[in-house]
């Protein structure tokens, strides 16, 4: 099958290292970030996996669940945390799928034949509380991920689902905002107290609505 942003997240059970879980009543009402791995002991991933565990107050702030998914088995995982621990100095506190039978592989769509016939692309998917597809992003194999941007990508989510903005390029928390072209500048005037920079009018800058 092949994802689109906004469907549903396709929902699965899988045995994982922190048990079994079924995927949507794990997320709740949480957001959540779903991110596979070729197989285990490889060396951008165990770097990733490292990472993303230093990160784990930055997704927590923000209401996040972590998920990641190799095709190899929970032994592996196992093993795998013990040296991302080592090598990362850290302490991988989310649970890893064990998706030896490509299920979940399979509904994310996460195998590209022209890549690998077997093992998963570096896929990553952020879903909504709602278990919408809000983004996918691929890398290749030779490419780690830039989980700065991953947090960057989550505040404007965040953001715009709740306020009619939209976010410019290279935007960072606390900076101004675009007010959507569906709003009008007078309406646009009265929606943001915080005033409205009209530079053209299409393009209308606001103070981030919720920025202290």
């Amino acid at each position: 099958m092949s994802l689109h942003l906004g469907d549903q997240a396709p929902n699965f059970k899988a045995v994982t290292t922190a048990g079994e879980i079924d995927f949507h009543e794990w997320l709740g009402n949480s957001w959540g970030v779903l991110f596979s791995h070729p197989a285990d002991y490889t060396p951008v991933c165990t770097t990733e996996l490292g990472k993303t565990a230093l990160l784990a107050e930055e997704f927590a702030k923000r209401n996040v669940k972590v998920l990641a998914v190799s095709v190899d088995g929970i032994a592996q995982h196992n093993g795998w945390i013990k040296d991302i621990n080592e090598t990362q100095h850290t302490t991988v506190n989310f649970p890893i799928i064990a998706d030896e039978n490509r299920v979940v592989a399979g509904l994310y769509d996460m195998i590209h034949p022209n890549a690998s016939a077997t093992f998963t692309v570096r896929s990553l998917f952020v879903i909504g509380p709602d278990k919408l597809v809000k983004l996918m992003i691929t890398y290749p194999a030779s490419t780690g991920r830039n989980f700065t941007e991953v947090l960057r990508v989550i505040d404007s989510l965040q953001l715009t689902a709740q306020y009619s903005v939209a976010t410019p390029a290279d935007w960072k928390h606390g900076e101004d905002v675009i007010v959507v072209p569906a709003v009008s500048t007078e309406d646009a005037i009265k929606k943001f107290p915080k005033g409205v920079k009209v530079v053209k009018p299409y393009l209308r800058y606001t103070p981030q609505p919720d920025a202290k």
